[in-house]
């Protein structure tokens, strides 16, 4: 029952940030069906403790949805990224943490951080993390002064 409602959770977050995405803009992808098992997915190392496998659209150029992972313990550094991110966690726990306070955000939960926001982000000490994120425009991590 408690697994069922966890994935029931996950469809419902990774529904909401898609439509989220397409109201600002996102390419439609030619219309077709995407389907992609993390479990299968290609990740490429993005530095260390830090890897990405995507899904749709190019994180280099725009629009785009990737699964990510975090090593256990992985620590991103105080940053911001150009373009809002939404975020569903697979397994483990994305940490988070700005000025108003830390969030561990657990596998099942959905976090947008907005375009500019400043931010700290990692991986879960024990598990790490995988999640689903996307966005409207290119991937960057800029870091916070």
């Amino acid at each position: 029952m408690r697994r069922s409602l966890l994935i029931v959770g996950v469809v419902a977050a990774m529904v909401f940030a898609w439509s989220i995405g397409r109201v600002q803009g996102q390419q439609d992808e030619g219309k077709k069906v995407i389907f992609a098992s993390a479990d299968q997915a290609k990740f490429t190392e993005m530095g260390k403790g830090s890897s990405m496998a995507p899904i749709w659209g190019d994180a280099n150029e725009g629009a785009h949805g990737v699964f990510t992972k975090f090593a256990p313990g992985f620590d991103a550094g105080m940053h911001t990224h150009t373009n809002d991110v939404w975020l569903v966690v697979l397994k483990g726990a994305y940490l988070y943490k700005d000025d108003d306070g830390e969030k561990r955000v657990a596998a099942g939960d959905f976090i947008r951080v907005p375009g500019g926001h400043k931010h700290w982000s990692g991986g879960d000490k024990k598990e790490g993390a995988l999640f689903y994120s996307e966005s409207s425009g290119k991937f960057d991590l800029i870091p916070a002064k």
